[in-house]
């Protein structure tokens, strides 16, 4: 049985170009599949066929012998390219690999239209830890810190190259970063061992920084730290992170905010909290205290008389600012009632007398005593 011409084959004409005969062989090739032919006993014969035309037609040397002889020229062992021997004995799943690029390469991330891995690579992201007072998160404040990190190489501009020439294409993965290895019927792509997967090598590394195009460098920064900020709050500085590889973008710097625990005031999101002792004469008759605030200021509460200990207050608008929103919040002060120590004889005889004058005016208070008073008697007898 005659063979069919490979032109024919692959549905191109003869003098199709190197990309026509490739996009014909793809588009027969899905055509054809016996995975999608399932039905067909004809497809996987078929399949084959156009696969045995793509693998004499790809290659140069093939393409000239077979374009001048034929069919003729593969048979009684004339001219059959590098390999020798007919085209159908060639390399199958090295052809396959072509057609499953096109079925599965954007899902897996394949070539694309690109031709080879981007060379240029963002630089990484920087975490700065940076503790503030509480006064500084209510005000606000500018703060410098020096930041370890990578710049790029004055010397080489980046390129990683001596006197900033262009890095070349890899000779190994002719710039895509990647290799094939056949492994039977299957075709498996690595990362290529010359150029570490960027497509380019460096013939001649620059001396300062090796080859990198980047260096270890200390840099000072101005932070503006904005008025409310809390724990965990996080503020981006664009740029200022590592510098890209081989010329690629920079990474960005992120603030995280620690604000430092008060000795006297707690904080709850926008609201500040505070114990304030108070004499124990000022909580029974009343009066006015003066209390710190978070803005180094002082105000003037009044303080009811009859107040007990744990008794909370409300100042509006001392608290902290809203970071994100207009306004502020309040500030609630806990009264902690002092009990005098150290008394002296008359003091204590004061009190003595103060505690009976209030057993004499308080009626009640005296009835509930005598209660229980009388039920510890009956208890006894």
């Amino acid at each position: 049985m005659s063979k069919r011409d490979y032109y024919d084959v692959l549905g191109a004409s003869k003098g199709a170009s190197a990309d026509e005969l490739k996009k014909a062989y793809r588009k027969k090739a899905k055509e054809l599949h016996p995975d999608r032919n399932a039905d067909n006993p004809d497809a996987e014969a078929q399949f084959k066929e156009v696969n045995e035309a793509y693998e004499c037609l790809k290659d140069p040397e093939k393409k000239a012998a077979y374009d001048r002889y034929g069919h003729a020229a593969f048979e009684n062992g004339m001219g059959g390219g590098p390999r020798g021997g007919h085209p159908g004995q060639g390399d199958f799943g090295s052809a396959f690999s072509d057609v499953f690029d096109d079925l599965f390469g954007d899902f897996m991330g394949g070539r694309g239209g690109g031709g080879g891995r981007n060379r240029a690579a963002r630089g990484a992201d920087l975490r700065y830890n940076l503790r503030v007072s509480l006064e500084e998160a209510f005000t606000g404040a500018q703060k410098t810190i020096k930041v370890p990190s990578t710049v790029a190489c004055e010397s080489c501009d980046g390129s990683g190259a001596e006197g900033g020439a262009e890095p070349t294409t890899c000779p190994t993965c002719s710039g895509m970063g990647k290799v094939r290895a056949q492994q039977g019927f299957f075709t498996v792509e690595r990362t290529c061992p010359t150029c570490s997967g960027m497509g380019q090598i460096i013939q001649n590394p620059c001396k300062s920084c090796g080859g990198h195009g980047r260096v270890q460098k200390e840099r000072t920064l101005s932070v503006n730290i904005p008025a409310g900020v809390e724990t965990g709050t996080r503020i981006r500085l664009s740029g200022e992170g590592e510098a890209g590889l081989r010329g690629g973008p920079t990474g960005d710097l992120y603030i995280f905010i620690d604000v430092a625990r008060h000795e006297l005031f707690e904080r709850e999101d926008v609201n500040l909290f505070c114990r304030v002792p108070v004499s124990m004469a000022t909580a029974a008759l009343g009066g006015d205290i003066e209390v710190p605030t978070i803005d180094g200021g002082r105000s003037r509460v009044k303080i009811p008389s009859g107040s007990q200990a744990g008794r909370q207050m409300r100042l509006r608008g001392k608290g902290m600012p809203a970071l994100r929103g207009a306004g502020s919040g309040d500030m609630f002060i806990e009264l902690a009632v002092e009990t005098p120590v150290n008394l002296s004889s008359k003091q204590k005889e004061l009190l003595r007398e103060f505690e009976q004058l209030g057993k004499d005016n308080n009626p009640e208070s005296n009835s509930f005593f005598n209660k229980v008073k009388g039920f510890w008697d009956s208890m006894k007898s």
